[in-house]
This record gives C-alpha cells, structure tokens and sequence, in this order.
C-alpha cells in the first residue's frame, strides 16, 4: 500500500471516537423512572422471566440479533499470525459489515488463546451472550476443530473463512458448470490450497455431485495424494485420491475446473494452456490472484474467471454470505447451521445472477450492463436483494431441517420486513452517487481550494472518477498544502485556477458588469468581486466552463449566498430557497426554506414548495407529501400568521393540483401518521409527509439544527432551489464526508438540469 493509503486508513481508524464501533442504548435512560427500569429493581424482573425460562432471554434481551466476531489472530487477511490485538480492527471492520448489510449487531471478541481446548473453553464459557457466533482468522487445522467442537453450543457457529469462501465460490462455480454445460458429476477439478476455504469448497462440491475421485487437492507439497507421507493430517487424509499426479502442473493436465485458495502466481500461462476447453478458473488468492485475468486471455479466449478482486469481474466476496446467513439463522433462532442452509445460500446467490439486474445496481457500477453469463457469475455485493433472497432461503432450510426454534411461515412478508428494517442513508447516498455516470465527469470548481477538508474531499472525489474537480485559489499554495497532507493522487494531477490570472478572468468581470451596472457594480468593482473564488466560480458554471460548485467550506453564509445571488439571480420566476436532506434510519425528510428567505409571503411560501418538491422528485424519483407547518392545527388558532400558511396552501393547491399537500398543522400531526389520522381523518395526506414547509426562516433553521445535533440523521445541505447553475454552500462545519456527499449531489442536480 502506497504512503498515500496507508495515512488515510490510519486516519480512517483513528479519527473522531477511535475505532469502527460504538455501542448505543436502544431504550431511554434520562429519568430516575428510566434507571430504576434498565437496572436496579426494575431489571430483576426480566431476570426472573429467563431464570425460570432461558428462551425468553430473545424477549427481553439484544442475545437474539447479537454475534459475537471470535478470533485469535492466527491468520488476520494476508497478514498472518499477527496476534489477538493487531487483528482487532479486522474484527470490528466484519462488526461494520454485517450492520451495514444486514442489521446484526456484533461484539468483536479477540482472545489470547492458541490451543484448541483454550478456544474452546473460552467460547463456550461466554456463548450465553450471543444469538451466534462467527470464527474469524483461526488457522487451519486448529480453526476444524474448534468449530466441530463448538457444534454442540446450541447457536449457530461459523467460520467465515472456511464457508463463506465456500459458499460464494460454490454460487459462481454451478453457474460455471451451467455455462459450458458439463456434467457435474464428471467435472475433474484441482484446488491449489489445502486450508480452511479449499477444504470447506471442496466438502460442498461434493454435496452438489462432485465425485471426489475427480478432486484433485494440492498443498505446498504438491498433489495429495494416497500414500503421500510428507507434510499430511488427519485434514488432509480426506482428499488423498489415487493418482499419478504430483505437481500443480501435472494436476492441470486436462482439469475442467481450478479452484485457487493459496498464494499469488502459483498458476502460469503453460498450466492454463493445458487445462479442457472452456476451463473454469477460480483464482481466489487476496490481494494478487494465482494467475491474472490478463495472463489468461493471453493464452486462452474460451475461460471462465473469477477472482477475490473487485477489480474484476466475479469478485468472491464473502461479504455476500456470512450477514445474510446469520440474519436467517437469528431470525429462526436456529440451533446451528447445517448443510442445508449453506446449501440454500449457494442456491440463492446463484439464481440471484440470472434474474435481470436492476438499473440502481448497474449505475452503482458505472452503468455496466450485468447479464448472466461468464463476466456475470456472482451477484455484486451492493445489490440489496441479496439480502432479500439469501436470508429467506437460509431460514427456509433451517425451518425445513429441524433447526429452528420459531418457524416463519410468511417468506415474502418476512422479505419485506428484511427489507424495511435496513437503513435509508446508505441507500440514499448510494443511489445519488450510482447515477453519475463515470463517461461524462462533471466539473466542480471549489471556491476555496486550498482548505484541509476540501482537498481531501477532492481527493476522494479524484480516485471515484465520476467528478472532475477544480480548485480556484494561488497555486503554489494548494500544491503545498497537497504536499503537507499528503495528498499524492492530486499532485500535479488536478486543475488549478488563480482566478486573476485565468484566460477567462477580463471575460467574467465584463459580463458581471454588464449585468449589474445600473445595481452599482461599476466596472473596477467588477473587476474586484471576481477575483473573489465565489464570484469567479459562479460565473465558470454560468458560462458553461463547469458544470457545478461547492463553497462554504471557510465562510458564512451570507458571505458565500450573496455573490452567488448576484453571479447566477436564481430563476427569473421564483425566489431561491435553501433545502436540507435529513436522512433518518427510516425515512429522508426534505426541510424548506432553511437558509433564504428570512419571512415569506403567501406567494413566497407557495414558491418554496414548488422547488422543494422539484427537487425531492429530481433526487427521490417519485412524488412527495407536502406539508405547511404552523403553531396551529387546520383553523384550530386563526391569526395572520395561521391566515399566512393558509393561504400558501391554497395557492399551491391551484399551481399544483396532482401534488398531495396539506396544511396548516402541527410538525408532530406532519410526521406521524397516527396522530394525523386519528385526529384529522378529513386531511389530504395519506401518509407522513416527505416534504415539510416551515412558516419563516428562523423555525426552519432552528429545527434542522436542532434535529441534525440530537437525532441520528445525515444532512445533505442547504441545497439551493431552484438556481439556473448548480451552485451550493456546504457548512462550515462540514466533515469531509459532507463535502463529498454534497458534490455527488450537486454533480447530480447538474447531470438533471442538462
């Protein structure tokens, strides 16, 4: 890893709160009342319910959607036996993993232990805490044991490394096998790699037909086969064949199929030539392959490929396994899981990659076209009905084995449950960024170019390819901050504009004073405001030299809206608006106007739900609840201010007759649903409302201040509505990840307007 990585994923780890985890309370604990119910005397009770019945520890406790990440740091990724410690982000990095894609929470365990019997011993002792458990990094052939032993937990037990692997291999090979329409049965395969994965494979290949005389396994050693003394165990014994074999090479000697679990270039062009037509290569090595895509397209044009890398196609990714099987296993509080479960997971990935892949999918990966066939072998882990076809079909095995201890009986509303408890932030986000496309970079000039946050937001800007940024400010004094942050994938490789120097410079502050001559903008003023960044980088996107910018990074708002307003004017119809996104767990609310205008009118009003609503069906696709916000309930108050509200909503009504809207209400009457329909059935929204419209700019910005500082949200924003240039102004405050979050978007609003 280069200087430039390694910083960022130290910085990555040790930013903010250290670490990749936190633990959060799911039940209030701010009264007496509060702690008198979480702990003494008011937690004896539930102690009592799972004393006399141990199931009820899934009622009253997070045991049932909670898996403990074990390992002992014997052997961390490629890193070897590092230890229990030195494994510890690895382990809270697979706590991330199976939150964010499958809402199980985890306790990452790591234990200084290297036998089996402490292993053992260790686990079982504080099993009592966990729906399941997921082995993580224990080297073969301690990693065998200790999970056969720990069988008899009554949880289910996993070791990711032997059967994820093996699972999402086991999808793309029987696809393979499909493809070039061989028989199973017949298919004479060679594993290079005798450790946890190979093996883990090579037992589900023959649970699907493989006939283990035409499995060929090789370690260090060479071929195992029967009789062999060197370097064997009791493991190994397994898959010793008769053979005359006994190099990798001589194995690969007419071999349907190669399954690569073990080092990198092991495998060489000659080996591949020698191989059946329409070989099946599975070179799974991580980080490097035992032979690239690129070595064997050199040699052979009839291959099927796949690899560990994301860089290629048919990634084996054991992220689209071990969330989705433990999220079928906890939710049947399955006993363990079985063979048939992992056999279902294998069943369910693979014909997940025949159905046709949804849009959202193909723009998360630069709009490639996805269509079963040899580069489409294996689902892409951001496809978010993994989720909705692997758990279901995990939990319907374990159901139909006998290891379940509460039976599903609806799978399709269980798939919509699963799909309703996932997050909406990610979703969102992922969705903006999916539909830029990687062809057409967007332009984005940056205001204040030589800001820390900034260029590391450009920086990550850079590296995704779907933004082309540009950085208004001296050279020189960009190029050094690169320097200092380390910055190497922007040095002397990004576009840098001193505005007073630029080409385009008499240009720009002779349109601006002809624009604004009779606003006071004489022509030497005109020449003074556009060396400003704001002004000179509103006018770029106005005269179409960039198709976006981002400022605010440095400046207050005023300072920022201001030249912006006088460079651009905004829609010659409507006044602009400032929008926040806040994107809670469950739902993205759009809030307007945050930033603008400070006491609105009627019509004002009316104006702003206008380009509130344009803006949710740009960026949502689909069509809004609308609601006017007020002190009052429908008339409850009549005051000018309720009259106000009122009256906005009727005009928005005649302007927008399609759009459901409603008000004047109560924000609590807005956002709940049942409030609103037990109180106000005659109301036109049929649901919470999407949109809120708040009465004056102080209720507005105190409320998405408010609710970003206290609740669990991300804001995107202020969004500027509607504007003739996509121009916005993050915060001050911003994080890096705002900043990036808000050019995505704005890159977006750009990609629309055109």
């Amino acid at each position: 890893m280069n200087e430039q990585k390694r910083n960022q994923a130290l910085d990555y780890h040790s930013s903010g709160r250290p670490g990749k985890v936190e633990v959060i309370a799911t039940k209030p604990c701010i009264t007496s009342r509060d702690l008198s119910l979480a702990y003494s005397p008011g937690v004896a009770e539930p102690c009592l319910e799972i004393a006399n019945n141990p199931e009820d520890a899934y009622k009253y406790t997070s045991k049932g959607n909670l898996v403990g990440v074990v390992s002992n740091g014997s052997a961390v990724l490629g890193l070897g036996n590092i230890g229990a410690l030195a494994g510890k982000p690895v382990m809270e990095g697979k706590g991330v993993l199976f939150k964010r894609f499958a809402d199980i929470d985890v306790f990452d365990i790591e234990i200084d232990c290297q036998t089996v019997e402490e292993m053992v011993s260790t686990v079982t002792a504080m099993a009592p805490t966990f729906g399941g458990i997921n082995l993580e990094d224990i080297k073969a052939p301690e990693c065998f044991e200790v999970e056969k032993r720990l069988q008899e937990l009554d949880i289910p037990v996993f070791h990711d490394d032997q059967h994820g692997t093996a699972i999402i291999a086991t999808a793309g090979f029987i696809n393979a096998i499909e493809l070039t329409k061989r028989d199973i049965s017949k298919t004479k395969i060679v594993f290079s790699g005798a450790g946890a994965a190979a093996m883990a494979i090579a037992k589900l290949f023959f649970k699907l037909g493989v006939d283990p005389k035409n499995l060929l396994m090789c370690d260090s050693k060479g071929v195992i086969y029967k009789g062999r003394a060197e370097g064997m165990n009791p493991y190994k014994e397994e898959f010793a064949v008769e053979t005359s074999a006994k190099t990798l090479a001589d194995a690969l000697k007419d071999a349907d199929a190669f399954m690569g679990c073990s080092a990198k270039g092991v495998v060489n062009k000659d080996m591949v030539k020698s191989m059946a037509k329409n070989p099946i290569i599975f070179a799974m090595a991580n980080p490097d392959p035992e032979i690239t895509p690129e070595e064997v397209a050199e040699v052979r044009d009839d291959a099927i490929m796949a690899t560990g890398r994301t860089d290629y196609p048919n990634q084996v990714n054991n992220v689209l396994g071990f969330p989705f099987i433990f999220r079928g296993a906890l939710d049947i509080r399955a006993k363990k899981i079985n063979e048939e479960m992992k056999i279902a997971a294998v069943h369910a990935l693979a014909n997940l990659a025949k159905e046709e892949v949804p849009d959202d999918v193909k723009s998360a990966y630069g709009g490639e076209d996805f269509t079963f066939g040899k580069n489409y072998l294996i689902p892409k882990p951001f496809d978010k009905r993994v989720l909705t076809r692997v758990s279901p079909a995990v939990a319907k095995a374990g159901c139909e084995s006998g290891v379940a201890r509460l039976e599903i009986t609806d799978f399709n509303q269980y798939a919509l449950e699963l799909e309703a408890r996932m997050g909406q932030a990610d979703a969102f986000m992922r969705s903006i960024r999916s539909r830029l496309k990687k062809t057409k970079k967007k332009k984005v000039v940056f205001a204040e170019g030589a800001n820390g946050r900034v260029l590391q937001a450009v920086s990550i800007l850079a590296e995704e390819g779907k933004v082309k940024p540009i950085l208004l400010g001296n050279p020189e004094t960009i190029e050094h901050r690169i320097e200092t942050l380390g910055l190497n994938n922007l040095k002397n490789k990004i576009e840098i504009i001193r505005p007073v120097k630029n080409e385009n410079f008499k240009d720009y502050y002779f349109t601006y004073h002809e624009e604004r001559q009779r606003r006071g903008a004489t022509l030497s003023l005109s020449e003074e405001s556009m060396k400003s960044g704001n002004y000179f980088g509103t006018m770029m996107v106005k005269k179409g030299h960039a198709d976006a910018m981002i400022t605010g990074a440095t400046q207050n708002y005023p300072d920022c809206f201001t030249p912006i307003m006088r460079v651009s004017g905004g829609s010659s119809t409507k006044k602009v608006a400032g929008v926040m996104v806040l994107v809670f767990k469950q739902r993205v609310l759009f809030l307007a106007d945050c930033t603008a205008q400070k006491n609105p009118s009627s019509e004002d009003l009316a104006g702003i739900a206008e380009s509130a609503t344009a803006l949710y069906k740009d960026l949502m696709q689909k069509d809004p609840a609308v609601a006017f916000l007020s002190y009052t309930n429908f008339g409850s108050n009549i005051d000018p201010e309720s009259k106000k509200i009122i009256k906005a909503v009727e005009i928005t009504k005649e302007r927008m007759p399609d759009l459901m809207v409603d008000g004047e209400m109560q924000a609590d009457v807005a956002v709940n649903e049942i409030i609103r329909s037990n109180l106000f059935k005659f109301s036109s929204l049929d649901r919470p409302a999407d949109i809120l419209i708040f009465p004056d700019l102080q209720s507005a910005n105190i409320s998405y201040k408010l609710l970003t500082q206290l609740s669990e949200c991300t804001a995107i924003g202020p969004i500027l509505a509607p504007l003739d240039q996509p121009v916005n102004i993050v915060q001050r405050t911003s994080t890096v990840e705002e900043i990036v979050n808000m050019t995505h978007l704005t890159a977006l609003l750009s990609e629309i307007r055109k």
